[in-house]
């Protein structure tokens, strides 16, 4: 095992009707003008951005609104965010909705606390000193933005999506309401439970250190999310189950099943990011679709993870080669995706690539990791195309 730091300093409000308490948790943290950043109408349909304003109102706190971010979020609202809250002299942002809202308030915070362009944090050319303070009502398990460091912007001048990470992100508090998922289409369920996963697996198939209690935590947290995926395809109603995924969503990309080993791979997740970038697919769907080309791809580099993810995650039988009980692995894993209607390549995601295309994506991805990148292997421009071959 490697040494690690654990910093997680966001405050959970879990269960039933936390919402109502939104106003006495921004004046905790010193909010007194905020802006509502939402997304798409669904806040509005569903009543809760109007309860939420009630409650604000009712405790004398101004506000202004900011609705729009979108699936993959543009910079030009970011742009458009920060200019408001100047404009309004807001202190503090309430991001209402999933993670979508969620990264664009962020990145709208990495505007207010520092000088010059935001993009350059995303684009990497300097870091942050700063974030404005922002607390979270969750409508979405899926990214684990509520309590990460970590958001995902789309400039649409090049159709580039990049991810930035700091702990001056972190929300201050994140209201966790299992009942408010429950509109969720079943598509966007799916796709936040592979999301879910997703996020303890980057860090799980790792050729840097691994911790036994790390490992241990990995494994149940992510048969719990497969065991509660297939419960939300049936009884999408099913709170328990709400409540599971939700915590999950939380504890998968807060940095607790990541603590001892060399940070996780994160190859899928850059795949994706090119993916959701030029054809503006949704993230989860887009993660399953190129995980069993990634997986084929890097396994024999990382067999003895992959062994054991076989056995203490899908349960694979015990039998034959540590390459078969991989492989075996690597297939259930995609059977699970289709037992929840996530597509396993580009065709059953709805895109068809050309040639050109692929080397496109290769090239952005390889230009937004440095070069070259991954801990079950590293991955060059050249096996990043080969990946998106396969994965056709």
């Amino acid at each position: 095992m490697f040494d690690f730091h654990y910093f997680t300093p966001t405050k959970v409000i879990f269960g039933r009707n936390t919402e109502d308490q939104v106003a006495d948790l921004i004046k905790e943290f010193g909010g007194t003008k905020i802006l509502i950043h939402y997304g798409g109408g669904s806040v509005v349909r569903s009543g809760l951005l109007g309860r939420v304003t009630d409650t604000l109102d009712a405790a004398g706190i101004s506000y202004v609104t900011l609705g729009g971010a979108v699936p993959n979020p543009h910079l030009s609202l970011v742009y458009e965010g920060i200019e408001l809250c100047r404009k309004e002299k807001v202190d503090f942002l309430l991001a209402v909705g999933g993670g979508s809202a969620i990264d664009s308030a962020k990145a709208i915070g990495y505007g207010l606390a520092n000088e010059g362009d935001v993009w350059d944090f995303y684009d990497y050319k300097r870091k942050a000193g700063g974030c404005m303070p922002l607390g979270v009502i969750l409508t979405i398990a899926a990214t684990g933005s509520e309590m990460s460091d970590s958001s995902v912007i789309t400039k649409e001048e090049g159709l580039v999506k990049r991810g930035y990470s700091s702990d001056y992100g972190r929300p201050k508090f994140a209201i966790l309401n299992p009942e408010l998922t429950m509109t969720l289409p079943d598509y966007q369920t799916a796709c936040g439970c592979t999301d879910i996963m997703m996020h303890t697996m980057e860090r799980y198939f790792t050729n840097g250190g691994n911790m036994e209690l790390t490992d241990a935590l990995a494994e149940g947290l992510l048969r719990t999310v497969k065991k509660c995926a297939v419960i939300l395809r049936d009884d999408p109603k099913n709170y328990d189950a709400r409540a599971e995924v939700m915590w999950a969503g939380s504890l998968s990309h807060n940095g607790l099943t990541g603590c001892g080993n060399d940070g996780g791979d994160w190859m899928t997740h850059k795949l994706e990011h090119e993916l959701g970038g030029l054809y503006d697919v949704a993230h989860g769907a887009g993660l399953a679709a190129i995980w069993g080309s990634w997986a084929r791809y890097v396994y024999k580099n990382c067999l003895h993870r992959f062994k054991r993810f076989a056995l203490n995650v899908m349960e694979v039988e015990d039998s034959g080669s540590d390459e078969e009980i991989a492989l075996r692995g690597i297939e259930a894993m995609e059977d699970f995706y289709r037992s929840i209607h996530m597509p396993t390549n580009l065709c059953e995601l709805g895109v068809t690539a050309t040639d050109e295309d692929l080397a496109l994506m290769a090239k952005k991805c390889a230009v937004g990791v440095g070069g070259e990148m991954g801990s079950a292997k590293v991955l060059n421009e050249e096996a990043m195309l080969a990946i998106y071959r396969a994965s056709r």
